[in-house]
């Protein structure tokens, strides 16, 4: 059993190491070198934020949600820095705009109907379908990712996880949810290391 003061310091490792995830994205897309695409980061961006509003409307624990507060607002500042480099815009697709479109609509039910517990899983929901236009491209063009950054929000869900004071919904979904995501766009950067085939360069 963690202590109180140990939980938080985990919390602050967690943040640490979310931020130094972030940044290592945004260098790398100032520099031209990673391509974001712009309907995932910007639906990562509204997503977990709408899952902090309902997590702390739920009377969540400050200190896990905070993690969930803060995957929101780090794509915020790479979804903004995209538009400092040209060459670090990705043309997107229909498909894109189609999973950008679901991502909203699970959001826009949150609204109707106003259930704190519901959000939290649409919210994750919302989350997923945004993930969908990068998970392929990490896929196909893994050269246009920063692998480290997703690496560096892995660690930091595990980090955060101690500090989850009861295993329900409102504090443990939308950690479950990250932990999973993050660990899917690794293989898709990575899987070249295991024996796939590498991605080619987009045309």
């Amino acid at each position: 059993m963690f202590s109180l003061p140990l939980i938080h310091w985990l919390v602050v490792l967690s943040v640490l190491s979310s931020v130094g995830g972030a940044y290592a994205y945004i260098r790398d897309t100032l520099s031209g070198k990673s391509k974001p695409n712009r309907v995932s980061w910007a639906m990562w961006t509204l997503a977990p934020l709408i899952g902090t509003a309902a997590a702390f409307a739920s009377n969540a624990d400050f200190w896990a949600t905070s993690r969930i507060f803060l995957a929101g607002f780090l794509p915020l500042l790479v979804f903004l820095a995209s538009f400092v480099n040209p060459k670090s815009y990705w043309q997107l697709t229909s498909f894109d705009l189609i999973c950008g479109s679901l991502s909203l609509l699970a959001l826009f039910v949150w609204v109707i109907i106003d259930s704190p517990h519901i959000a939290i899983l649409l919210a994750a929901a919302g989350d997923g379908f945004a993930s969908c236009p990068t998970l392929i491209k990490a896929w196909k063009h893994p050269e246009t990712e920063t692998g480290i950054t997703y690496g560096a929000f892995f660690i930091s869900v595990v980090l955060v996880i101690p500090s989850i004071p009861v295993w329900n919904i409102e504090n443990a979904a939308f950690q479950i949810y990250l932990l999973m995501g993050n660990a899917l766009m690794l293989f898709c950067i990575y899987r070249q290391h295991l024996g796939y085939a590498p991605g080619c360069d987009q045309k």
